[in-house]
């Protein structure tokens, strides 16, 4: 590619800047291939990435993973290891308890998202560098900013770190259940609607909205729209193409200094439902029917979204989440009041039960 769009993007960013002062993290480094799990301490290196570091990670599968990072990371530097477990808010707390103990310069996290957000957040809490190394890619967490954690009004996006560096193993993400891969197409395909949610808000003046980030969110979701097959096909290909899309998301994020260009009302459903139903489907599942959902409300083309979701593999229905009928309409009267602060399509009064259950018919969730 061409530079040719730097003077372009420069002018965008100028103008998203001059609205209000805003604060951009980035990813400094990227790192993708083929078994580039085993070269990480090396690579770090190449990168000038030295000091101590705490090793995150999971207390099953990816464990081994973790060991192993932690492994190839002692043999330079000064290395720990810790494997979280609960949930996220208990994960987080294991960490910067950890970090209270002994004093690391950098967070390297191994693993889904719980862990990733786990050591993110708390990179932030502690002034520390964060680095990504992904095992799964279920969600855009792997290169954003922000991180999801319920708080006193309900569930809220809050400030983290943008990793210095993300270490992607196409060969370790590709042996990964499909499932996960699906679930991380069903949170890229859900930038439609936050998309959508942030200009009706910006229409109504209720908000800024950054432009730019908007349409690298939106690029992130049509790049996964248009390779269902070479995703379908989960080979080293597609997950590559699912990263890059998922990188284009949290990087827009970071852009915006906020959650808003990937998370709309078809997040504040997913958060709705696991407050009623928790730990049933994958947040990237949620989130896939969710949008089906809030498209047809938007008036948009929810058929498609459908359609895709059903082609690569993906829950479209609540019997494929392993949702209750009631437990879904329940979720959609509730979602307006997971962040009352963030403006959507739901607007400040929801869905009623009989609006909630005409709109599930239609589209064929339930």
């Amino acid at each position: 590619m061409g530079l040719g769009w730097l003077p372009v993007l420069g002018a965008v960013l100028r103008c998203d800047v001059l609205k209000r002062p805003k604060r951009m993290q980035l990813p400094r480094y990227v790192m993708e291939g083929s078994g580039t799990l085993r070269k990480i301490a090396e690579t770090l290196e190449s990168m000038r990435i030295r000091g101590r570091f705490l090793v995150v990670t999971g207390p099953k599968e990816t464990l081994r993973y973790g060991r192993q990072v932690f492994n190839a990371l002692s043999s330079l530097n000064d290395a720990d290891l810790i494997s979280v477990a609960g949930d996220k808010k208990e994960a987080t707390k294991q960490v910067t308890d950890a970090m209270a103990r002994r004093s690391f310069n950098y967070l390297v996290a191994v693993g889904g998202g719980k862990v990733i957000d786990a050591a993110k957040y708390s990179a932030y809490k502690t002034d520390s560098e964060f680095i990504s190394v992904p095992t799964i890619l279920s969600h855009d967490g792997i290169a954003s900013s922000r991180v999801s954690l319920a708080d006193s009004r309900g569930v809220a996006s809050m400030d983290a770190v943008a990793p210095i560096a993300i270490i992607m193993d196409t060969r370790v993400l590709s042996s990964a259940p499909y499932r996960f891969l699906a679930s991380g197409c069903g949170d890229t395909v859900a930038k439609r609607t936050a998309v959508m949610d942030w200009d009706l808000a910006y229409r109504l003046g209720k908000e800024d909205k950054s432009e730019y980030a908007c349409a690298l969110s939106l690029m992130s979701a049509t790049m996964v729209m248009d390779s269902a097959d070479l995703i379908r096909a989960a080979g080293e290909e597609g997950v590559r193409l699912v990263a890059k899309a998922l990188i284009g998301s949290g990087v827009a994020m970071s852009i915006a200094g906020s959650s808003r260009p990937a998370s709309g009302s078809e997040h504040l459903f997913s958060h709705a439902l696991d407050a009623i139903s928790p730990g049933i489907a994958l947040h990237g599942e949620q989130v896939g029917v969710g949008t089906i959902l809030m498209m047809y409300l938007h008036g948009g083309n929810w058929e498609a979204i459908r359609s895709f979701l059903a082609r690569i593999g993906a829950p479209v229905t609540a019997t494929e989440l392993g949702i209750d009928k009631a437990v879904m309409i329940r979720a959609m009267t509730r979602a307006h009041l997971v962040s009352p602060h963030r403006y959507t399509i739901l607007g400040e009064t929801g869905l009623s039960e009989p609006a909630a259950r005409r709109i599930a018919d239609r589209t064929g969730v339930v």
